[in-house]
């Protein structure tokens, strides 16, 4: 179980390496386009995949260290180095989303803004056009090995690709003597990327910080009760190393019951947990059930 789910891991470098290739490329085609032709929207397109770029080396990077086994001083392995490097991306992500923010800003008082080329308009549809590929590519590989990595950067795929049908539209609507619809759409642009970061960010703490879906303790908790021999649950609690779920239960059992047999029922829980519903670990601790 555990080596597939380090092959999973290694699996689910393609979508990163993938996006990064394509992410470099739509980059520096979008930021030169975006120069030449006076988009505002198109520079801010382009300055939003160098932040994809940014995560996406994250994510490989966070694979790649999550695949190293457990040592003397991280005895539950290295699970969490892919949340630590989407972190890291949020803040950089963020930097970048504040300045496409000031740039574009900065523009409006400019003033005599042209209508920027319609190659710029071409560009972006384009790009939304590679993006929405490489979201599906990267969506049906995250459902093959199962990783919340990769679903996120499938998640960003797409979003990147309506972030450039977006720049297309403000770059067709500048051309009805609208010069300032391609500002508004940068601006529009720098805020998804701040927004962006920021569900990265908060993701990623909530992990960190060892938070856990109250909805899935509450399922985990039903099953629990129905297996033969637990009597009640005094306690549940879980968190996550990386797509890895740990799950601690305190199970109630019939006080008469022998050590062995207790230990049984324990047992069966902890099958139940690992083998039908996934979960990584599970620490079972027994305690009797006066009557």
């Amino acid at each position: 179980m555990e080596a597939e789910r380090y092959n999973n891991l290694k699996l689910g470098e393609r979508g990163a390496i993938i996006s990064i290739i394509v992410y470099i490329i739509l980059s520096i085609i979008k930021v030169g386009i975006g120069y030449m032709s006076g988009s505002e929207a198109l520079k801010a397109d382009g300055l939003n995949n160098t932040t994809d770029i940014i995560a996406s080396i994250a994510v490989l990077i966070g694979l790649k260290l999550s695949q190293k086994p457990a040592d003397h001083d991280h005895r539950y392995g290295h699970w969490k180095s892919e949340t630590i490097a989407s972190m890291v991306a949020s803040f950089i992500m963020m930097a970048v989303g504040i300045q496409v923010l000031v740039g574009a800003f900065s523009s409006i008082f400019q003033g005599g803004k042209e209508s920027p080329d319609m190659i710029a308009a071409y560009v972006g549809l384009g790009s939304a056009l590679v993006m929405y590929f490489v979201y599906r590519y990267n969506k049906q590989l995250a459902e093959k090995v199962n990783s919340k990595a990769v679903m996120a950067a499938a998640k960003d795929n797409l979003s990147d690709a309506w972030v450039s049908i977006g720049t297309a539209v403000g770059i067709l609507g500048s051309q009805l003597h609208m010069p300032w619809l391609d500002t508004v759409t940068a601006i529009v642009v720098g805020f998804i990327i701040c927004k962006t970061a920021w569900e990265i960010f908060k993701e990623a703490s909530h992990e960190l910080s060892d938070g856990f879906d109250e909805k899935i303790l509450q399922t985990y908790k039903e099953i629990i009760l129905k297996i033969d021999g637990v009597k009640g649950l005094k306690e549940i609690r879980g968190r996550n190393y990386g797509n890895n779920e740990v799950i601690d239960v305190v199970i109630l059992v019939d006080a008469k019951l022998d050590i062995t047999k207790a230990h049984d029922v324990a047992s069966v829980v902890e099958k139940n947990m690992v083998e039908e519903q996934g979960v990584y670990e599970v620490h079972v601790h027994v305690e009797p059930k006066e009557a």
